[in-house]
């Protein structure tokens, strides 16, 4: 295994059924997916358990054996991102609306496998593309050109991460080539290691439990489900952290699906977490 420079602990929020889809179909599959990041250097690893223990104990989360975002209290839920955000940790999340895709198939995907988590894998592309220039571009900085990415997933009964590395193979082989679909974007293949993706449960990892903490606050800051009001403070308070090149979050840290959002029909509510990271105030 090569030496790994940096530790991304990836989670998600949502589900990425595409059959029905809440609230056109009611009871539908939930209306976005979030897939969110949190990203260490290595030499922090050791470090992370603590983190995690001051932060629980600064927000009086000391019942259960692990971090659950959604559980929490909206003021605990205010202390862990402000804790979050006073970590040594680089955060990202890539957000899709679902609404536009409802009874979606890829057609493409299904050739070469089954699954029916493409949409997943397709997230996990658009999200390493931004970690991957982001681990590059500190590789460049510190003189460090073979430090690699670790790659963590919270372990899914209904993923089979072999078909992740499968595809970023695919993928590999596309960039090498010259062939790469939709093309804005490459993974930097050279912080990849195949052998370092990984998925462990969520309470064996602090890291994934940091990663819990983005992606439901981004998840609360544009879910509606069952009439409750969305709630963009959370992630608001996550900014500190959230990868910002060149003085912009909006497509770097924060990727949003589809762009423009025009077809989401999205509230003022909904708008405003967008809106406070930098989305674009011509294209609603």
């Amino acid at each position: 295994m090569s030496s790994a420079g940096y530790i991304a602990y990836i989670d998600e929020s949502g589900d990425f059924g595409l059959r029905r889809i809440a609230p056109i179909d009611g009871k539908g599959a939930s209306e976005w997916l979030v897939l969110s990041a949190a990203v260490i250097r290595v030499e922090n690893e050791a470090e992370v358990p603590r983190w995690l223990r001051e932060i629980r104990y600064a927000a009086k989360n000391n019942q259960s054996q692990d971090l659950h975002f959604r559980t929490l209290t909206d003021r605990q839920k205010a202390i862990v991102c402000e804790g979050v955000a006073n970590c040594e940790v680089r955060l990202f999340t890539v957000i899709s609306n679902k609404k536009n895709m409802r009874r979606y198939k890829n057609t493409s995907a299904a050739h070469i496998s089954n699954t029916r988590s493409w949409l997943y894998w397709w997230m996990c592309r658009l999200l390493m593309e931004r970690i991957t220039e982001f681990c590059e571009r500190r590789n460049e900085k510190n003189g460090t050109p073979h430090a690699k990415l670790r790659i963590e997933f919270s372990r899914r009964q209904d993923l089979k991460y072999h078909e992740l590395r499968g595809y970023f193979t695919r993928l590999m082989m596309q960039s090498n080539t010259g062939s790469l679909y939709l093309a804005k974007k490459e993974i930097k293949w050279s912080v990849i290691d195949f052998d370092q993706i990984q998925s462990f449960d969520h309470r064996t990892r602090a890291g994934l439990q940091f990663a819990d903490v983005v992606a439901s606050a981004f998840f609360q800051a544009i879910s509606c489900d069952n009439g409750v009001r969305c709630n963009p403070e959370f992630a608001e308070r996550l900014k500190p952290r959230v990868w910002k090149p060149n003085g912009q979050w909006f497509d770097a840290g924060v990727k949003v699906l589809p762009f423009p959002l025009k077809c989401a029909n999205l509230s003022e509510d909904q708008k405003q977490i967008f809106s406070s990271y930098g989305y674009p105030d011509d294209k609603w």
